[in-house]
């Protein structure tokens, strides 16, 4: 019996368009973390001289802010956490049910933007091989799946964003406040990780087409491997695809 197996470093790397998909991925992901973490969803201008200072999704900045409908007269300076002890005592008035949701997307555009990046990184590496090889469009199609949801979640989250950032019951004085440069990092991360998305459709796709040719790399492989004893299905195959 005779397998003309190409060798090991022969063996296909990961096409073009998966590499510039990942790259497009991998940059949306970053505007995506500067975003998530950054203090800049909605500032006060400079002149203002207004109490309330700027707020991300988890921070909130004031000086000398007084909550009127708090019983004692305490003043909050500083940048604190939303869910520090310094802000407990208006924590609800600091975290409506609308900016809850818009943690809620984000946070899960997030997880999924990071579980899409661990399985690109396995399919530009191809590591594990034979699972890469075999499964490549499954990986792809996940990573697809995966980041057209984190784009959706994200698209959400900006448009209740948007939709309730000048609320009179939410922060006092919304007039002297503009929409600052995180929320922007989140609508090109949204357009990044959508496009990405597409790309990685049409790549899922390719390789759903050639996952037979995968297939049978993987039998070379095994096939070479100390201690290789065919079956008899096996053998059958190896007949039909001429591979003796």
């Amino acid at each position: 019996m005779s397998v003309d197996a190409p060798e090991k470093n022969e063996y296909p790397r990961a096409s073009s368009g998966l590499v510039f998909a990942s790259i497009v991925a991998y940059v949306g992901s970053l505007f995506l973390v500067m975003s998530f973490c950054s203090p800049y969803w909605i500032e006060s201008y400079d002149g203002s001289f207004s109490s309330f200072k700027k707020m991300g999704l988890w921070e909130y900045c004031f000086k000398d802010f007084y909550y009127p409908n708090y019983q004692f007269p305490k003043k909050f300076n500083g940048c604190h956490n939303i869910f520090s002890h310094d802000y407990y005592m208006i924590r609800e008035y600091l975290l409506p049910g609308w900016l809850l949701t818009v943690q809620i997307c984000i946070t899960l555009a997030f997880i999924l933007t990071f579980l899409t990046l661990g399985l690109l990184a396995l399919e530009l590496i191809r590591w594990p091989l034979k699972t890469v090889l075999q499964y490549e469009w499954l990986m792809t199609k996940i990573s697809h799946i995966a980041s057209a949801v984190a784009s959706g979640m994200i698209f959400l989250g900006i448009l209740i964003f948007g939709f309730n950032a000048y609320r009179r019951d939410w922060l006092m004085y919304p007039k002297f406040n503009i929409i600052s440069w995180s929320f922007g990092l989140a609508v090109v991360a949204m357009a990044l990780l959508g496009a990405a998305s597409a790309m990685l459709r049409r790549e899922a796709k390719r390789a759903y087409e050639i996952r037979d040719q995968a297939k049978n790399l993987v039998m070379q492989m095994e096939m070479q491997e100390p201690g290789f004893h065919p079956s008899r299905s096996l053998s059958r195959s190896l007949h039909s695809g001429g591979y003796i």
